[in-house]
C-alpha cells in the first residue's frame, strides 16, 4: 500500500516539479528568442544607417554585395532559437530524472511516519483485541458451561459471578485505558490544572488493581512521600494504574511491587519496582 502511495506521491512531485520547469523554460525561451530577434533588428537597422552616412565603408570605397545579408543573416537566428530550446530540452530532462529520484526519496521520508504510526495503532489494536478476547473468553466459557450444569447449586452460581465480576473489571479497566488513551491524542485536548497531593493519587492507583494483586498473592508496598503537585488528578491516577497493572498482569505470583518516590529541588521521581519480565 505504501509503495503504491509513494509512487503516486513521486508522479505528484514530479508533475508540479516539470509544470513549474517547463513554463519558466518557455519564458526564458520567449524573452531569449525576443533579444535574439531585437539584437538583429538593432544591428541591421545600425549597419544600414552607417552605409546610408558614409560612415561604415569597405576598405576600396565600395559596399560589397552580400555583406548586409551576412552580418543580419536570418538563418543564423534561426539555428540560435533551434540551439536554446534543444538546450532548454536537455535542461528539463536532467531535471525530470534528478527530481525523479530526489522526488521518490522525499515522499520516502514524507510518508515514513505516516507509516510508522500506522503500523503502531495496528500494533495496538492488535494487542488490544487480545486483552479484550481474554476476558471475554473466561466470561463466555464459565457461563456457557454452568448454564448447561442441571445441578448448579446457588454457591457455585454466587462463585460464578464473583468471577465474572472480575473479568468485567479487567474489561472495564481496558476500555478506561482505551478511551484515556484517545483522549490524550486530542490535539486540542487539555489537562486539568490544580493542587493535589501525590499521596493521595498513589492510593487511588492502588486501590483500582488492589483486586488484581490479590487474585495473585501480589502485595504493593507503598513508600511514596507527600508532596503537593499541580495536575489532573484522574490522569496522574490513571497512568500509575496502567503501571501498577502492568506489573501486576507480568509479575509472578508472591513476588512484591513496591512504588517509590524521590522528592527533591521541586520535581517527583515515581517508580515502580516489580520482578516480571521487564518490558523491551
Amino acid at each position: 500500500m505504501f509503495r503504491s502511495a509513494r509512487i503516486k506521491l513521486t508522479s505528484w512531485y514530479l508533475l508540479i516539479i516539470m509544470m513549474i520547469s517547463i513554463s519558466f523554460s518557455l519564458v526564458i525561451y520567449r524573452v531569449l528568442i525576443s533579444e535574439v530577434e531585437r539584437f538583429a533588428r538593432s544591428q541591421r537597422f545600425r549597419i544600414e544607417r552607417q552605409l546610408q552616412e558614409g560612415v561604415l565603408l569597405p576598405p576600396d570605397g565600395h559596399i560589397q554585395t552580400g555583406t548586409l545579408p551576412l552580418l543580419t543573416d536570418p538563418d543564423l537566428v534561426e539555428d540560435t532559437k533551434h540551439r536554446l530550446l534543444f538546450v532548454l530540452i536537455i535542461v528539463n530532462s536532467g531535471i525530470l530524472v534528478l527530481s525523479g529520484g530526489l522526488g521518490y526519496i522525499l515522499a520516502g521520508m514524507t510518508l515514513k511516519p505516516i507509516k510508522e504510526m500506522m503500523e503502531e495503532q495496528n500494533q495496538f489494536i492488535t494487542d488490544a483485541s487480545h486483552e479484550l478476547r481474554t476476558p471475554l473468553t473466561s466470561l463466555k466459557s464459565a457461563i456457557e458451561v454452568n448454564v448447561r450444569d442441571k445441578h448448579l447449586t446457588v454457591a457455585q452460581a454466587k462463585k460464578l459471578l464473583a468471577e465474572n465480576i472480575k473479568d468485567v473489571d479487567k474489561l472495564q479497566l481496558l476500555s478506561d485505558e482505551l478511551l484515556q488513551l484517545a483522549q490524550y491524542q486530542k490535539p486540542n485536548g487539555k489537562t486539568a490544572d490544580m493542587s493535589l497531593s501525590l499521596q493521595s493519587v498513589v492510593k487511588k492507583a492502588i486501590r483500582n488493581v488492589e483486586a488484581l494483586a490479590k487474585a495473585k498473592s501480589i502485595p504493593i508496598t507503598n513508600t511514596v512521600g507527600d508532596a503537593i503537585l499541580r495536575g489532573d488528578s484522574t490522569e496522574l491516577s490513571d497512568i500509575f494504574t496502567i503501571l501498577l497493572d502492568n506489573a501486576i498482569k507480568y509479575g509472578k505470583e508472591n513476588n512484591a511491587i513496591t512504588i517509590d518516590s524521590d522528592i527533591k529541588n521541586g520535581w517527583a521521581l515515581i517508580s515502580v519496582t516489580d520482578k516480571g519480565i521487564g518490558i523491551p
